[in-house]
Formats: C-alpha cells, sequence, structure tokens
C-alpha cells in the first residue's frame, strides 16, 4: 500500500505556502508605512514596478539635530514676508518614498512651482517615534505612512494635512501628482 496526501490537505498546504510568501512579499511592497499589521493575502496588491526607483545613495533630508519648531516659525516669517504658502514634509531619510517625493520637488515645473510658492520644511519623523507633537499639532496621522505633508497659510493656519498617505507610495506615482497638489495649494 502507497501512503497518500489526501488532496484537502495538500491543497491546505499550498494555500498555507502561498499566503505566507505574499504576505512576506507585502513588506516590500507597500512603501514607507509605519508599524501596521500586513493586510490578508486576499487583498495583497500584485508586484507593481516603480515609476521612480528609490536612488541607492540617499539624500540626507530630515535632520535629527534640527528644531522644527524654529524651523516652522522661520518658515512661516518667510512665507509671510514673501506671500507664500507652508509646506510640512513629515518623514525620514531612511524612506524610499520620501527621497522619490524630494526628486519630484526637485524636477521642472515642480521646482518652479515649489520655489515660487513654498518655503519647504522637512520634518524628521525618527522611526514613527520622533516630533509626534508636531503630527497631531498639524492633524498629519503617521500611522498611515510617510511621506505625509501639510500645507500652512502664513499666518500658520492649517489647510490641508494629508489622511490617508497620498503619497505614502510616492515611487509607484508619476511627478505630475506632485504638480496637481502644488497647483491645487499655492498662494
Amino acid at each position: 500500500m502507497i501512503a497518500c496526501t489526501p488532496p484537502n490537505r495538500r491543497r491546505t498546504s499550498l494555500l498555507s505556502a502561498v499566503t505566507f510568501f505574499a504576505v512576506a512579499a507585502s513588506g516590500t511592497i507597500l512603501g514607507c508605512k509605519g508599524n501596521q499589521p500586513a493586510p490578508p493575502a486576499a487583498v495583497t496588491p500584485a508586484a507593481r514596478q516603480p515609476v521612480t526607483p528609490v536612488p541607492a545613495v540617499k539624500k540626507h533630508l530630515y535632520s535629527a539635530e534640527a528644531d522644527p519648531k524654529a524651523e516652522i516659525a522661520s518658515a512661516l516669517k518667510q512665507a509671510s514676508a514673501e506671500h507664500k504658502r507652508v509646506i510640512l514634509d513629515f518623514g525620514g531619510d531612511w524612506c524610499g518614498d520620501c527621497q522619490v517625493l524630494d526628486i519630484y520637488f526637485h524636477q521642472s515645473p515642480n521646482l518652479e512651482l515649489l520655489d515660487k510658492n513654498f518655503v519647504l520644511v522637512h520634518v524628521d519623523i525618527g522611526r514613527f517615534d520622533k516630533n509626534l507633537d508636531i503630527t497631531e499639532k498639524y492633524n498629519v496621522p503617521l500611522k498611515k505612512g510617510v511621506p505625509a505633508l501639510a500645507v500652512l497659510d502664513a499666518n500658520g493656519k492649517l489647510l490641508y494635512s494629508q489622511q490617508a498617505a497620498e503619497f505614502g507610495d510616492m515611487r509607484y506615482m508619476y511627478s505630475t501628482s506632485v504638480t496637481d497638489f502644488l497647483n491645487r495649494w499655492k498662494a
């Protein structure tokens, strides 16, 4: 007599293996999210190709030594004098999507829109454990992921804060999404 695994048990083992690999892969697909549970395998996105790959050498954008409250106050003073708005960019140097957002900020026409209408302040969030009082003040839900943006008028009034990680998958988005954002919120 030959021992044989019943078909139901084989399907269950195969399904378990597929589920394991899908959940394991989802951590690399989802971008710069906080400590969130992995989505169920049934809704795990298929592997996507980035529009703009994360740079191999990351730029230093978010200073751990900076005083973001002082930088925001200075940016508001500058914005008032120059009739601009302030963009607060919450993220970390480790975040690939934050790096891609910076690349898009420095491409035309975004660079011209940014220079003409905004003062940009990078706020370091550490590993989702730093400057949380500032994210709370400007209603930025870090649990959804970074980069996360907030827009202030020259008086410091909050005009916009990302609520659904709109730029959380920046590497899979086109630079025109940044252009649209800047045009919508420019002074």
